[in-house]
Parts: structure tokens; C-alpha cells; sequence
């Protein structure tokens, strides 16, 4: 790896230098085109959103992902690898097609331009999460290339010429770096990614994924809310969106006591689809949905998210063989689908009433000014926007699986799979070895030998046998 991975990061670092430096400027006002007020104004509104949108990016992503025992280091590490590289990637791509973005010849930038980079971020990041541990740090940093550029062709298309509603990106974001990683990881399956053995968890693994839950949770309306900040609708945004996953997180706690056997809670559910509610908000929450439309927006995510993770996910991977490491299907993928479908309800049901005057209508619905639509034809509009984002992701995904098969990217050995010490200076307490292939034969042998010990301790207990001595015991477990 130490070539490849320096090569495939330097020249398209090296490439980003150039491209900045020729084609990409600061615009007139160093700052976003004001809406209402100066531009002042209008930067002390959205930069505040922007570092919450930064902190889900770089802090809630990562540490959600945290929950393999023995990948932290690759959760935490390749999501700040993949964000830095995506932001000036994106910044290139997004400007190449935005005609907005361009003035005599190059791409002005601003701090909205920031914005939606980190949203690009977060398309690629979650398609990461169905390909965590699956993938090797180069198949990564091609697969980011090439699925920014599907992106921003998906975003063109959706936002520009369908001139749909999405202000949280659920269609663009979520749904589009959902099923574009799974077509990715479609086409990454082995027979070793079946209960494979360091494909789970540790209490102190998802404790630190909890954490990233917490981060998504308090920072998501923001995320919703950001492309409108210091207008009533992006205030509007900010209460859907909180409603919707306070409902969603009450789901996800009563349907997951409800599926287990036993009534007990499942830190998978708890970790991923009480977010599942900000997700389906995405595409509605500038919407004069009412607080009843959000909660029954969140909630139906929640319960969607906690019933894909128990029944869904493992269906998909016994009968389709497709793997999905983080389960993004369950949090990106239904409930962005969700809120795509609820867009296209709300916007055939919805009259000149619903919103406070023109201005607001055509803030929100674009196509009523520029193409003179109607709400029959703005529905029309979003569920196209939903079908032309599933094609270029799923497709886009397939082709981008395809290529990422070549040898020479370093596909990861079936030893490698879910663990840092392929990619990482390891100091393992659990083996004692650092970055040697030793610490994998004996995290092998070790975690029967550890079951075999709690066995025997609880059989002892229940039997009320004396038992092995702790000696024995020691010694059974080195």
C-alpha cells in the first residue's frame, strides 16, 4: 500500500492545486449572494449551520461508524481522508456544471459552496459505510472519485433541470449515496463476508458510535435547514425535522423492545434508526407539513429503519448476496425514498393557500417561476427527480463496483477484511503485537478461547459447581 495509496492521494491533490489555482476564485463578496440583507447578515445566519453541517461530517459520521471492534482506526481515519478529498473535488465538479458558479471563466466560491460540498461529503461517506472494512484505502479514494462526479451530474439533472424540491437532500444526498453504495458493494461479495468473525461489536465500540449518533442527532436541523437559513421556511425546517426524529427515536425504542425475543433493546437500532427521522424529513421539512406531518414522517422512518435492520438486511444478503456493512439501506436508502414519495404527496395535495405568499411559494418550488408549473406538474417533477437519482446511483454504483475489481487497486485479502492492521500502526492490548500479520492469527484463536471461558464461568454458575479454578481459567484463555 505504501506506493499506491501516496500515489492515488498526491497526483489528485497535485491535479486539485492546479485547478484551484487557475479556474476557481473567491466571489465578488467573499460570501453567499444575499437573500434578504447584506451579505454580512447573511453569513452570520448560515455560517453557524455550516459548522454544524461540518461537526455531523467530520465527527457524527465518523464515530458512528466506530461500532467494528477492530476497524476504528479505518472508521474514523478514512471518513477524515474521504471528507478533505471530497471537498475540493466537489468544489471542481459541482462548479463545472453549475452555471451559477461561474463568471468569466471560473468558479466563484463562497461559504454556500462550502455547504454543498460538505453535503457531496456526505453522499460518499455514506456510501462508505456499506463498504466498510470491505474496501482498501485505494479502492476507496477511486470509488469518491467517481462517485462525485455521478453526483453532480444526478444533482444537475434533479435540482437544475427537474427543478425539484429537496432542501434536506434526502433524494439527492441520501438515497443517491445509499444505493450507490450498495451497487458498489453488489459487486465486492465473498463467501468470507458471511458471520464473519471480526464483522462486530465490543460495549467500548459501540459506546464511541453512540457518540456519532448523538452528534447526527443534535446537529441534524441543521443539516435539514442550512440551504434556508434566516428565512421562515429554514426555521420551518429546523421544527419538522426535530419533530420528526424525536418520533422516529420513540419508534425505534418501542419496535426494537418488540422484535426481540426477549424485549431487549438492540444498539444497532438505537444507534442508526432514531436518525432514520431526519432522513425522511430531508425532502419535506421546508414543507407547511404541520407538527402532525413530521411526527408521522419520523415515526413511519423509525419503524421503517429498525424493521429493515432485524428483517430486511439479512434477507437481502441470503437471497441477493449483497452486503451492507453499516446497514445504510436502512437509515440512507428506505427512509430517503420515504421522503422522496412524501415530496411528491405533499406537492400534488398542496394549493397557494399552504404558503404565505408567492415569494415563499417560488422560494420553494423553483419551477413555478422559471417553468410556470402547477402542483400536479410539480409532483410530476419530484418522482421523476426520485427515479432519475435511483438510475444514475444504482447504475453509476454498478459501474464504479466494476471498475474498483481491477488487481491493481489492492483489493483487501479475506485475513484483512474489518481490521486495521492491514492499514494502521496497531497497538493492540488484546494480542500484544503492533502492525504485524501475527495480530490477526492470534485475534483468530483468541476470541473462541474467550467464549469457551464465559461458557464454562456461566455454566459453574448455573450448576452451582465449584468449577474450574481462576488458574485454570487464566490458562485456558492464553
Amino acid at each position: 500500500m505504501r506506493g499506491k495509496l501516496s500515489l492515488f492521494l498526491l497526483v489528485p491533490e497535485v491535479i486539485f492545486i492546479i485547478l484551484f489555482g487557475v479556474f476557481v476564485q473567491y466571489d465578488e463578496k467573499s460570501g453567499p449572494s444575499p437573500i434578504n440583507g447584506t451579505s454580512s447578515e447573511e453569513f452570520h445566519s448560515l455560517y453557524p449551520m455550516f459548522q454544524d453541517v461540518h461537526v455531523m461530517i467530520f465527527v457524527g459520521f465518523g464515530f458512528l461508524m466506530t461500532f467494528l471492534k477492530r476497524y476504528g482506526f479505518g472508521s474514523v481515519g478514512f471518513n477524515l481522508m474521504l471528507a478533505a478529498f471530497v471537498i475540493q473535488w466537489a468544489i471542481i465538479m459541482r462548479g463545472c456544471l453549475d452555471r451559477d458558479d461561474i463568471a468569466d471563466g471560473k468558479i466563484d466560491i463562497n461559504l454556500e459552496s462550502l455547504l454543498n460540498a460538505d453535503f457531496a461529503c456526505g453522499a460518499v461517506l455514506i456510501s462508505f459505510g456499506a463498504v466498510l472494512g470491505v474496501l482498501s484505502p485505494v479502492q476507496l479514494v477511486v470509488m469518491a472519485i467517481l462517485e462525485i462526479v455521478c453526483y453532480a451530474v444526478n444533482e444537475f439533472v434533479i435540482i437544475s433541470l427537474l427543478q425539484i424540491s429537496d432542501i434536506g437532500g434526502s433524494m439527492v444526498i441520501h438515497a443517491f449515496g445509499a444505493y450507490f453504495g450498495l451497487a458498489v458493494s453488489l459487486l465486492h461479495w465473498r463467501k468470507e463476508l458471511e458471520n464473519h468473525h471480526k464483522e462486530g461489536t465490543v460495549y467500548q465500540s459501540d459506546i464511541f458510535a453512540m457518540i456519532g449518533t448523538l452528534f447526527l442527532f443534535l446537529f441534524w436541523p441543521s443539516f435539514n435547514a442550512a440551504p434556508a437559513a434566516g428565512t421562515f421556511a429554514g426555521e420551518r425546517a429546523v421544527i419538522n425535522t426535530l419533530y420528526s426524529l424525536s418520533a422516529a427515536t420513540v419508534m425505534s425504542f418501542a419496535l426494537s423492545s418488540a422484535v426481540d425475543k426477549d424485549g431487549k433493546l438492540s444498539m444497532v437500532h438505537i444507534q442508526n434508526a432514531t436518525l432514520a427521522g431526519g432522513v425522511a424529513a430531508g425532502s419535506v421539512a421546508n414543507l407547511r407539513v404541520g407538527p402532525l406531518g413530521a411526527l408521522i414522517v419520523g415515526a413511519s422512518a423509525g419503524a421503517l429503519s429498525t424493521v429493515g435492520y432485524k428483517y430486511i438486511t439479512p434477507a437481502l444478503q441470503r437471497t441477493f448476496k449483497l452486503h451492507d456493512t453499516c446497514g445504510v439501506h436502512n437509515l440512507h436508502g428506505m427512509p430517503g425514498v420515504l421522503s422522496g414519495l412524501a415530496a411528491v404527496v405533499f406537492a400534488r395535495y398542496s394549493s397557494n393557500s399552504a404558503f404565505r405568499d408567492m415569494n415563499e411559494l417560488e422560494s420553494i418550488y423553483p419551477g413555478f417561476k422559471a417553468s410556470g408549473f402547477d402542483f400536479q406538474q410539480q409532483a410530476n417533477m419530484q418522482i421523476a427527480g426520485l427515479a432519475v437519482t435511483l438510475g444514475i446511483s444504482i447504475v453509476g454504483g454498478l459501474l464504479t463496483g466494476l471498475l474498483l475489481r481491477a488487481p491493481f487497486l489492492d483489493k483487501l485479502k479475506s485475513h484483512a477484511l474489518f481490521d486495521d492492521d492491514k492499514n494502521w500502526l496497531v497497538d493492540d492490548d488484546d494480542t500484544n503485537t503492533t502492525s504485524g500479520g501475527s495480530g490477526i492469527a492470534m485475534a483468530v484463536i483468541e476470541e473462541p478461547r474467550q467464549d469457551e471461558v464465559k461458557e464454562n464461568l456461566d455454566r459453574n454458575s448455573t450448576d452451582g459447581s465449584v468449577g474450574s479454578s481462576l488458574h485454570e481459567q487464566m490458562a485456558l484463555a492464553t
